[in-house]
């Protein structure tokens, strides 16, 4: 069901995925609300699913992922649940698109070097062939690479179900 949003709902959206920290009382001001008020709208946004949680930003390169690419998976099979399985246990697999055409998946990859990139894609040859496109300056802002999924490496980042506002 599509929500019904006007303009500071969107005003609120803008800010808070801008910065998922900020405080009640300064999205407030940005949006010309009360803080209470604004609280109150946040916590529909939550409620109704619209705002489904907030993440930390992690620095790729800063943790040793400096490679980045793109992998293009043509899948040839019908039963996806084995490469399902795959996904969950690679955390160097950011993305994954399932598309049509040609490619049935687009997968985001951060690797540790090259040879780290062509273990991962060995591991997706076993569904299908692949394509592999790395990039070395793809998805930055700000001019830092980044990635909202779990950091890479086995470690799973702590998922916070509520968050807390200073």
């Amino acid at each position: 069901m599509t929500e019904s949003l006007d303009v500071t709902d969107w005003a609120i959206l803008t800010e808070v995925q801008r910065d998922g920290r900020i405080a009640y009382t300064e999205l407030a001001r940005r949006v010309n609300l009360s803080a209470s008020a604004t609280k109150e709208r946040v916590r529909r946004l939550e409620e109704s699913g619209v705002i489904t949680g907030y993440r930390a930003e992690v620095d790729l390169e800063r943790i040793g992922y400096a490679v980045l690419a793109v992998v293009r998976l043509k899948y040839p099979g019908t039963r996806h649940e084995p490469l399902r399985r795959l996904l969950g246990e690679r955390a160097e697999i950011l993305e994954c698109l399932r598309t049509t055409g040609d490619d049935c998946y687009v997968l985001k990859v951060a690797a540790t070097s090259m040879a780290h990139l062509e273990q991962i894609v060995d591991a997706l040859a076993e569904f299908g062939s692949t394509t592999t496109g790395p990039r070395r300056r793809c998805w930055r802002r700000r001019g830092r690479r980044r990635s909202s999924r779990p950091v890479p490496g086995g470690r799973r980042a702590r998922r916070f179900g509520r968050r807390t506002r200073r």
